[in-house]
């Protein structure tokens, strides 16, 4: 699958929208610091996919719980169109998606890497994320 373009900024969330995306990246963002762990779903430690089914499951939103699967939920959305609670796919580890997170706005994002050891916020545009964008989901 050939890279997406690198989105350069996340609107608000449309008007309409089926769940508060503020009230949603605002939980994502009250996680930063929890530790990454290999398979974690809790606040205990997450791994990404688990940090994404845990925040969307905290609004009522049933995500599958691998990236792969996460990647086909909802509807794709066009970088342009990006909005806060929008779901961000990277390919780090393999081609095709192989990471996730949540975009809460501006050119941010926040997510459950490994390599820092605990959810962070992140930006789109930093070369190592905008060259291994590959696309994005709306569930709500």
């Amino acid at each position: 699958m050939a890279p997406a373009s690198a989105p350069s900024k996340a609107r608000p969330s449309p008007a309409g929208a089926a769940f508060d995306a503020y009230a949603l990246t605002g939980t994502a963002l009250a996680l930063r610091g929890t530790p990454y762990r290999n398979g974690g779903a809790d606040p205990a430690g997450f791994d990404c996919s688990g940090f994404t089914q845990y925040v969307f499951a905290q609004y009522g939103i049933a995500l599958p719980r691998d990236v792969r699967n996460q990647f086909r939920a909802g509807n794709s959305v066009r970088p342009e169109d990006l909005a806060a609670g929008d779901i961000l796919f990277f390919a780090t580890t393999d081609p095709g998606p192989s990471h996730v997170g949540i975009a809460i706005g501006g050119d941010e994002f926040v997510h459950a890497p490994s390599s820092s050891g605990v959810v962070r916020v992140e930006h789109l545009t930093a070369a190592y994320w905008a060259q291994r964008y590959v696309g994005a989901r709306r569930v709500n």
